[in-house]
């Protein structure tokens, strides 16, 4: 058994964790930035960094209080390299670089994606490889036939916005405020999901990539037009989303033989999401598995997760590790036509 620490700072959330390979958390600590970024709509970079700056040393002195060891204790030190805001990035990586010198521990720096798309395993042991992932977060939404740790094959990508990204903008065009998905699934709850007409993105078509800028942009009309309940528009966008991720990650289905369908990122918090995903597996005979609530969003038990795995695997970095603002799963991919960078 490892014990491994996990150190995040990637966007507006700072944490610290202790996992076993085992899978038990022994302490974690999540604190988060909405209050600050909320009068910008979104997060602010500058803003971001200095917090972490600010807020991680103290969490990590938390855990390892709590779990009453010291980082002597550890046997790998496993932080956040990437993708993200390079400026939160660095906060974790380095305060990791200092702690595994400093002890003389191995260091995993750790994709943040794969965090995500391994976090599932975390809380369910019985899942193995291969699978099927839906990654869909605030900045990302694609779809990867997980073969195994640091093994992944993209079958889908967005060629523009994320999903999560959609439900910020949605939100603000509605004037809900950050962060926008919460509060549109709660406002949906009172709506009618057809009383609004909008568009499914690229439903239908053979390739299963995502579109939601148009969505967004149909929001803007509906809302602008003032024809409509707010509480509608939530409810008939976020049925738009469930109806594009269901459709996409069908045709998806039909392209891998993995057994499971797993869904992970932030969005996949989001109940309706969750229950249609689920809704879709059973249809088509594969086993459905998504984390609890707690660890699709952002947090640095998935990233004490991956390390383990990682660092069971004999996959540790050098000191020199880079911090990366980029930093795709699956670096052979073809980029899609159509899509921007972010893809």
């Amino acid at each position: 058994m490892s014990l491994i620490l996990g150190l995040e700072s990637s966007c507006d959330d700072s944490a610290a964790a202790l996992v076993t390979s085992d899978r038990h958390i022994l302490a974690q600590a999540v604190v988060g930035q909405t209050q600050a970024h909320q009068p910008y709509g979104g997060v602010v970079p500058e803003i971001a960094a200095r917090a972490h700056v600010e807020i991680l040393p103290d969490l990590i002195t938390r855990v390892l209080d709590e779990a009453r060891l010291s980082i002597r204790d550890v046997d790998a030190v496993a932080a956040t390299a990437g993708p993200g805001l390079i400026g939160g990035v660095m906060v974790a990586l380095l305060a990791g670089k200092g702690l595994a010198l400093a002890a003389g521990k191995p260091l995993v720096a750790v994709n943040h994606l794969e965090g995500h798309a391994l976090s599932p395993r975390l809380v369910d042991p019985d899942l193995g490889f291969p699978y099927l992932l839906l990654l869909v977060s605030g900045g990302h939404c694609q779809l990867l036939e997980v073969r195994g740790v640091g093994d992944y094959r993209r079958l889908a990508t967005t060629i523009d916005d994320a999903a999560g990204e959609a439900f910020d903008k949605a939100a603000k065009l509605l004037g809900l405020g950050y962060p926008g998905g919460p509060a549109i699934e709660e406002l949906a709850q009172s709506g009618d999901p057809t009383a609004v007409a909008l568009p499914r993105p690229l439903v239908g078509s053979a390739e299963p990539h995502f579109s939601f800028a148009g969505l967004k942009s149909a929001v803007q009309r509906a809302v602008v037009s003032g024809d409509f309940r707010p509480e509608d528009i939530a409810a008939s966008f976020q049925q738009a989303v469930v109806d594009c991720l269901v459709d996409r990650t069908a045709i998806a289905l039909d392209k891998t033989d993995a057994p499971a369908l797993v869904v992970a990122g932030g969005v996949a918090a989001n109940g309706a999401i969750r229950t249609a995903l689920a809704d879709l597996a059973a249809r088509r005979g594969r086993r459905f598995s998504v984390p609890p609530g707690w660890l699709c969003t952002d947090n640095a038990a998935m990233i004490a997760w991956a390390g383990a795995e990682r660092f069971a695997a004999g996959l540790t970095d050098a000191l020199d590790a880079p911090a990366r603002a980029r930093w795709p799963l699956d670096p052979a991919a073809e980029k899609v036509r159509g899509a921007g960078v972010k893809a």
